[in-house]
């Protein structure tokens, strides 16, 4: 693993508190098409599975933080008729994070990779494209944006620049075509563009580990959502975009290389070749050395700290005999 690893002050509690806001405000307000069983049975299979997995894995911690977040956005953007089938796709979204991985880090954000393979397998699940009211878009992006600004997210940039690289290309569009402005911002009053801008291409364990790599990451997202919405005319240009642009992400890592991530929700968090969480690595398994960039074993520092002070002692008391250091 990377010596340098770069750890932030975890959201992922602010971001879960959002996202049950939302679907609390729209469930009782706003009529939204989502009973509460389904959000329920959603939250339980996805934490079930993530217990499941992280048992069968053999990993020393388990962290129910990243299931929930993905079962609330499928919530709120996934529509069955079928609670099987809900319960399915939350099993395939969390299963994604143990099973598709690459050099330590899963590959897809668990939610896009689902809502992927409801619209590929499923004929009864489709994506709710999230018209909210203009009201609502503004009161969730508001707390979007608080959750990053608060926490100073190390992939905040990701989200501005796919935001800014799309609406971009929806207003050239439509200023070369002569459309008036009300059509892309029409397009852009999207629950379901906030949910993916905050929430899915955000994904720190899913984009490039350097600045330069997660503009190029968002700017190939924003192409590719662009030509699915614009050129083929077709729906849920976001998911579709993210999964295959996802797969460049090792190679963006190798032609523009940056600190590898991970989350720090406890105290002395590291890493390990065989207990690493797919979300919060096991806090105390292994304490990071300053020398060098390895790794040193907690019982190996404590014994080097009693060596260290027990030299200390040693030589004061030669000074105090009068003897004096040697040279």
């Amino acid at each position: 693993m990377d010596s340098s690893v770069f750890r932030l002050r975890d959201p992922r509690p602010y971001q879960i508190i959002t996202l049950a806001s939302l679907l609390a405000y729209g469930v009782l307000a706003l009529g939204f098409d989502v009973a509460p069983a389904r959000i329920g049975v959603l939250a339980a299979t996805a934490v079930g599975a993530q217990f499941v997995l992280t048992k069968a894995f053999r990993l020393p911690f388990f962290d129910a933080r990243s299931a929930l977040i993905s079962s609330f956005s499928l919530a709120l953007l996934l529509r069955t008729p079928s609670h099987s089938t809900a319960m399915a796709i939350a099993v395939v979204a969390v299963a994604s994070k143990f099973l598709l991985r690459w050099q330590g880090r899963h590959v897809f954000n668990p939610t896009a990779f689902g809502l992927v393979v409801a619209l590929l397998f499923f004929d009864d699940a489709w994506i709710s494209p999230g018209q909210w009211g203009s009201g609502a878009l503004v009161a969730f992006a508001a707390a979007c944006v608080g959750t990053f600004v608060v926490h100073r997210s190390a992939r905040s940039d990701v989200t501005w620049a796919f935001l800014a690289f799309y609406v971009t290309v929806l207003l050239s569009r439509a200023v070369w075509l002569g459309d008036p402005l009300a059509v892309p911002l029409h397009t852009l009053q999207s629950g379901a563009l906030i949910l993916f801008a905050f929430f899915m291409i955000s994904d720190p364990k899913t984009t490039p580990n350097s600045r330069a790599g997660r503009v190029v990451f968002a700017l190939l997202v924003a192409l590719g959502a662009a030509w699915v919405h614009l050129g083929l005319h077709a729906n849920n240009g976001f998911v579709w975009a993210l999964i295959p642009v996802s797969l460049l992400t090792p190679a963006i890592n190798h032609f523009l290389p940056g600190r590898a991530f991970q989350w720090t929700s406890a105290p002395n968090v590291g890493s390990s070749n065989t207990g690493e969480n797919h979300e919060t690595t096991h806090a105390g398994h292994r304490r990071h050395s300053n020398t060098g960039g390895r790794f040193r074993p907690a019982g190996a520092e404590l014994l080097r700290l009693l060596r260290g002070q027990g030299r200390r002692q040693a030589v004061q008391q030669g000074i105090a005999g009068g003897a004096g250091p040697a040279r």
